[in-house]
């Protein structure tokens, strides 16, 4: 099914998808790869705040190419979602609602996925200059000397994803495999 909501993205929106589901994106979402979860991570063993207000948040596991020449971005793909999988249960327990990626995830993040009634979606990798498409505007908010790896604030329109992991912990990776191996 298609369906299009608008980030930030609430607990409610985030129950009401389904793996399987195509969603279209609009609004305000967060980039943050490796280096940028390392130093959340490392900010709250020090008692100290995030630089964005994690709740309702979806985080776009991508560090854009350079921009060209009257554009807000460059080539825009995702990274592998698992290299953030040590530091996603505590960002969803702490309120983020929407992870954006691409892969396999653990066991530890599908529950706590579950336990938080957060999504999982997956951008299509290889598709990084069409994504990019969808940014109308890009603005580093921390972490600037990570370069491409710094948290952005993106604008979005019609972001096209895919639900991977739902709320329930539906899987569209496992029950596809099962569906193949049918045919």
């Amino acid at each position: 099914m298609d369906k299009h909501i608008t980030a930030p993205i609430t607990k409610e929106t985030a129950r009401s998808l389904h793996a399987g589901d195509y969603v279209y994106v609009t609004g305000t979402i967060y980039t943050a790869r490796d280096a940028a979860h390392k130093r959340m991570d490392e900010a709250l063993d020090r008692g100290e705040s995030l630089p964005i207000d994690i709740k309702d948040q979806a985080i776009y596991y991508m560090g854009p190419s350079p921009a060209r020449e009257g554009r807000p971005i460059g080539s825009a793909g995702p990274t592998t979602a698992s290299r953030m999988d040590k530091y996603a249960p505590r960002l969803l327990d702490l309120g983020q609602t929407v992870m954006i990626g691409k892969g396999k995830r653990s066991q530890a993040v599908i529950d706590a996925v579950v336990r938080n009634g957060c999504v999982y979606l997956a951008a299509i990798g290889g598709a990084g200059a069409l994504l990019s498409k969808c940014i109308k505007s890009s603005e580093v908010i921390a972490y600037e000397d990570l370069g491409t790896e710094a948290i952005r604030k993106l604008q979005v329109e019609n972001l096209p994803l895919i639900v991977v992991i739902d709320s329930e912990g539906n899987n569209l990776y496992e029950t596809a495999i099962k569906e193949y191996a049918k045919i």
